[in-house]
């Protein structure tokens, strides 16, 4: 068949066409056949475009038909372990006692005012009790053993806790007190304390100004009674003819004053005797070495150390001349109010240094029960651990002590403290806290999940948290057990 033919064009019969002209329609016919085929391929073109149209979708409209990707959840495996509570914050090593040292030292005869003769010491040092420390005006200031600071003079013939304290730190010296009483300044002290000046190359002030003369005139007011007692005995022995306490016939004596007179002269002179004999022994016992306030300072334990040291040779006294510290190392911190019932005396703390990296264990001693002043609390909410209020700062103090003696030079520095607040007694199960789920009715829950994916509820009692967990009771015994999966939220993955 020919492409005319197939077409719709002229025969064979008719080669001038419908119109009965030789090759008038010829052209015509090839234009309608070609606009024919135009449409025809438009038709099928279009047919083509719907079609693909429901099978092939731009990304963002197969993601619009998708809909919301399936949802999963997140599973945390029930675990039995020892669980704590920890609470951090900062601390400063401090020793147990530390006390400035301000001689009231007089400046002494001739002197305008009192000034540093003498430094023996330099900050960071370690003393031992007896150590002179500096001198002032020619006079020592040296540390011995004791807790209560010294308030006055300590002369012979005084007596209270401060005198037993001298006597206790003398014989921590090597300097015994012999037989005087505990707490009385006797003769025993007396010696003790002159042997303890002459052990440092010093002379002990003299407790009495006048270089003994009160004992001197209360010698002479004895020897005078003693003699004025002598003459009356030996008058009433003449003057009776018989031995004393005795009367001749007629009741009078043979020469001079009745015998009764004699006899009143003889016990009068006696009692003068025992008053003076006393006021002798008194002024002996208020003579001899003292113990000047300003020349001591009383530390709790030795070794002790040099803190700082503000003054140098020629110096004028007008304030501190040193600081010395005592005792032990503790660690001092501060408890914001919300953390203070957290803390109690006897809980387990770890003591970081960071500068070295040493730790070493403690406990807590004790927790002060006011608030003690400090820098604002705007300053604090800058420092670390949790928002605790570094030492020095405002907060109630706690004080920790370690449970090994701290190295000497870190005193003065700053530590970390991270206190175990609370601690399940043994291993108990424990969850993370995102497990837990409390209802409007109050009760608390976790979710298990099962190996087929079946879930239930499980009623708990929470107890003690810790590093994202929390310690976990069920309700009905045995309904919760280790190594199951618990739910602790929900994943939405995205569609790729």
């Amino acid at each position: 068949m020919s492409s005319e033919l197939m077409a719709g064009g002229p025969s064979a019969d008719d080669p001038h066409g419908a119109a009965g002209e030789p090759g008038a329609g010829s052209g015509l016919s090839r234009r309608r056949r070609w606009v024919a085929a135009m449409a025809v391929g438009a038709v099928l073109a279009a047919a083509a475009g719907v079609g693909a149209s429901t099978v092939i979708k731009s990304p963002a409209q197969a993601a619009a038909e998708a809909g919301p990707p399936p949802a999963d959840v997140l599973t945390a495996v029930v675990e039995r372990r020892v669980l704590t509570e920890t609470l951090v914050l900062r601390g400063k090593v401090t020793a147990d006692q530390t006390i400035p040292v301000t001689p009231a030292v007089n400046a002494g005869a001739g002197a305008a005012r009192p000034v540093v003769t003498k430094v023996a010491v330099a900050a960071g040092d370690t003393v031992a009790a007896g150590r002179v420390l500096l001198e002032v005006s020619g006079r020592p200031v040296f540390a011995l053993e004791g807790g209560l600071p010294v308030y006055r003079d300590l002369k012979p013939g005084a007596e209270g806790d401060d005198v037993a304290q001298l006597q206790h730190a003398l014989g921590r010296t090597g300097h015994g007190t012999g037989s005087d009483r505990r707490g009385v300044f006797g003769a025993g002290t007396k010696a003790a304390l002159t042997a303890f000046y002459a052990s440092i190359g010093y002379d002990p002030l003299p407790a009495q100004a006048d270089g003994g003369g009160a004992v001197k005139a209360a010698e002479e007011t004895v020897t005078g009674a003693r003699r004025a007692l002598e003459d009356a005995r030996e008058a009433l022995q003449r003057n009776s003819g018989t031995t004393a306490g005795t009367e001749p016939a007629g009741g009078k004596a043979t020469t001079g004053g009745s015998t009764s007179d004699l006899r009143k002269a003889v016990t009068r002179a006696q009692e003068d005797l025992d008053n003076a004999q006393k006021a002798l022994s008194e002024a002996r016992a208020a003579d001899g070495p003292m113990l000047p306030a300003g020349e001591v300072v009383f530390l709790k334990a030795f070794p002790a150390r040099v803190a700082s040291v503000t003054v140098k040779v020629g110096s004028t006294v007008s304030g501190p001349v040193l600081t010395m510290s005592a005792g032990e190392l503790v660690v001092e911190g501060r408890l914001r109010p919300h953390q203070k019932g957290m803390v109690r005396a006897q809980q387990k703390v770890r003591i970081l240094a960071e500068l070295s990296g040493t730790t070493v264990t403690g406990k807590v001693l004790s927790v002060a029960d006011t608030m003690q002043s400090g820098q604002s609390e705007a300053t604090d909410k800058n420092t670390e651990g949790e928002g605790a209020a570094p030492a020095g700062r405002e907060g109630y103090l706690v004080v920790v002590r370690p449970d090994s003696a701290l190295d000497p030079g870190l005193s003065g520095q700053d530590v970390r403290l991270t206190v175990e607040a609370a601690s399940t007694e043994g291993a108990a199960l424990v969850v993370p806290g995102s497990a837990i789920s409390a209802g409007a009715d109050g009760r608390t829950t976790v979710t298990v999940v099962a190996a087929n994916g079946s879930e239930r509820r499980v009623e708990v009692r929470p107890g003690t948290t810790g590093d994202g967990f929390v310690e976990v009771v069920p309700v009905e015994p045995g309904a919760l057990h280790e190594g199951e999966a618990v739910v602790t939220g929900v994943d939405v993955r995205t569609a790729q």
